[in-house]
């Protein structure tokens, strides 16, 4: 029991630092702007929240999440059709509920959601022949769809691709013929090369089939290395002394800051040490993450685990690299370092179903 509270040391020490770090950015944060003023205070009770769901995770039961997750799966849905009616537009996307202190955003829960319900009924599929595996395959694309289409329409594209990470990994872990993944590569190799032929050639022609809209939101993609945000991004990490403490004093302003680009908020706080810890820190979170999920094979858990951790590793990649100008800027937070209540009360949720899975050895 000693040994294994002391590994569990390995993955609670750098993850409160992250914590810890993520409180003095958002109080740095309102420095930069008055926008920021409340950050600090609501970031504190996220995590408040999600410490609290953590200390009582073998309280939760495991079985009944996933026995009930068409269920879950179905409200959320609901939730995601809500919100096109009632939900409050911010930033031009109609996402949120509003309740006054505290504002919701139903496609981050989809995520959870989603992988619930997809390690679930994965879990059950018997792949006999070719055709019962496509026929899996077919329910798996309408399961991710339709709340793809709803999430399209707010509009929150970036919620799409880990809807697609997710199935992606949770298929990937059953096991289907790999051949299909080949296909799936192909595929989507022959879509994403026609789209950027026509986005190159026949701009007037892909404007008719994709509508303005749309076009426009991919074209700021591919011109992301334009613009305030990812200039002043590059400049706070590439102008960060080697040791920072600057609480109380605005080096930078940088659009976002404490959402998409505090990582870059980090080093304008802290300074390349900041940087360094925070990396560091995470990449232990990672590796004993990891480990977790190679204690089971062929369980819904490890479906799940296998869900979360595609998804929470190209999140960090993404959010990192979208910082220091490699890819293009895409609303994405880094998980728990980001201010964010929705994404981190669910990043929470995960964690809390993925660390009580060390326990569950015997349930299928």
């Amino acid at each position: 029991m000693k040994a294994k509270k002391r590994k569990q040391l390995y993955f609670y020490i750098p993850f409160f630092l992250i914590l810890i770090i993520s409180l003095f950015v958002m109080y740095h944060a309102k420095v930069i702007s008055p926008l920021y003023e409340k950050n600090f205070y609501k970031q504190s009770i996220f995590f408040l929240i999600g410490i609290l769901l953590l200390i009582f995770k073998n309280k939760l039961k495991t079985k009944l999440l996933f026995d009930y997750s068409l269920w879950i799966y179905l409200f959320n849905l609901f939730l995601l059709l809500l919100v096109l009616f009632i939900g409050s537009t911010t930033k031009g996307a109609k996402a949120w509920f509003h309740f006054g202190f505290f504002s919701f955003q139903p496609s981050e829960l989809m995520k959870l959601s989603l992988c619930l319900y997809l390690s679930h009924f994965s879990s059950k599929q018997e792949f006999k022949t070719k055709f019962s595996q496509l026929i899996y395959l077919i329910k798996v694309f309408l399961i991710v769809l339709i709340p793809s289409i709803l999430v399209f329409l707010e509009p929150d594209t970036g919620a799409i691709l880990y809807f697609c990470l997710i199935a992606i990994a949770i298929v990937f872990s059953t096991n289907l013929s790999k051949k299909w993944f080949l296909f799936l590569f192909l595929f989507l190799s022959v879509v994403l090369g026609a789209f950027f032929y026509l986005y190159y050639t026949q701009q007037d022609l892909l404007v008719k089939l994709i509508g303005t809209s749309f076009f426009y939101r991919v074209e700021r993609l591919l011109n992301f290395q334009k613009g305030l945000q990812i200039n002043n991004a590059l400049t706070a990490i590439g102008s960060a002394p080697f040791f920072l403490w600057n609480l109380n004093e605005n080096r930078l302003y940088i659009p976002e800051a404490p959402t998409d680009f505090a990582f870059s908020l980090t080093a304008n706080t802290f300074g390349i040490v900041g940087i360094v810890i925070t990396l560091l820190c995470y990449f232990i979170i990672d590796i004993y993450l990891l480990k977790v999920w190679n204690e089971k094979k062929k369980v819904k858990e490890n479906y799940f685990c296998s869900g979360f951790l595609l998804m929470f590793f190209v999140n960090q990649f993404q959010n990192i690299l979208m910082n220091i100008g490699l890819i293009p800027i895409m609303g994405i937070p880094l998980p728990f370092l980001s201010y964010g209540g929705s994404t981190t009360i669910v990043y929470f949720l995960f964690l809390l179903i993925v660390l009580k899975k060390e326990k569950n050895q015997n349930f299928k």
